[in-house]
């Protein structure tokens, strides 16, 4: 039966398609730009991360860049992918970024982190590339009451808040994944990373957006809601903010290099 809803749900234009092949990536691209619920959506969380970069010297490095705009909110970004595709400046792995020490003044990111499979790797080298001041920013897939059977049932991508690492099989750029991750890391095994990574100040975990990015389809599944419900939604996603442990699909976080 979830198999069937899943089918039912897919977005035509990207059903069957390997999440992994670059074209995939541009399609999604096309989505984006398309759906104006979707597009609204990621204005917002643009301008959610701009608004944590810095001043001052230093580039500012999107991971994951394939489907999105951040260029329209960051001039200059340096916009990169895992693979080669249209718009992206740079192919790079997140566990080692070809940058020199201290040289960026924010790594910026949306639905990346849970893909990345050893985070110890990454948080490493966003210590060693942010310069001090310098800010890590990103929106993640999140675990509430509301999120958990979501995402366990209905998303495609793995989703296990009970891993006992951070880490998963290295088994594809984008199939490779646990969407539990960033909450494993930010919020169970908080302290273990405060620890481990005592040069990054976590200063924001705001988990928010229960329904928004659902009804809107997002870059997989149809759109289930018009562009004109949008308002009715943010207001009321704004009064179930209130209990967002039970209420949430996603997270901002925000992070600073001391």
């Amino acid at each position: 039966m979830v198999r069937g809803i899943r089918s039912l749900l897919a977005h035509p234009v990207t059903r069957g398609l390997d999440i992994d092949d670059p074209a995939t990536t541009e399609q999604r691209r096309a989505i984006v730009r398309g759906n104006t619920f979707l597009r609204r959506i990621y204005d917002e969380w643009y301008r959610l991360i701009a608004a944590s970069v810095p001043e001052g010297s230093g580039g500012v490095l999107e991971l994951g860049s394939g489907a999105g705009f951040l260029a329209e909110y960051i001039p200059g970004v340096i916009a990169s992918e895992v693979f080669p595709c249209s718009g992206i400046g740079i192919v790079l792995d997140a566990r080692c970024l070809p940058f020199s020490a201290a040289s960026l003044k924010g790594i910026v990111m949306v639905d990346v982190l849970h893909h990345v499979p050893d985070v110890r790797a990454f948080f490493s080298e966003a210590e060693r590339c942010l310069r001090p001041g310098g800010s890590l920013t990103m929106i993640e897939p999140w675990v509430s009451t509301w999120s958990r059977p979501v995402y366990t049932h209905l998303h495609h991508e793995p989703f296990d808040p009970q891993a006992p690492k951070w880490t998963f099989p290295d088994s594809g750029p984008l199939s490779g994944a646990n969407g539990a991750l960033p909450w494993i890391v930010f919020e169970r095994d908080r302290r273990v990373f405060e620890a481990e990574f005592s040069g990054l100040e976590i200063r924001t975990v705001r988990p928010f957006m229960p329904f928004r990015y659902l009804v809107s389809g997002g870059v997989s599944m149809r759109q289930l809601m018009p562009a004109f419900t949008f308002p009715m939604w943010r207001g009321l996603e704004s009064w179930l903010g209130m209990w967002p442990k039970r209420w949430s699909m996603f997270a901002f976080i925000h992070a600073v290099r001391r």
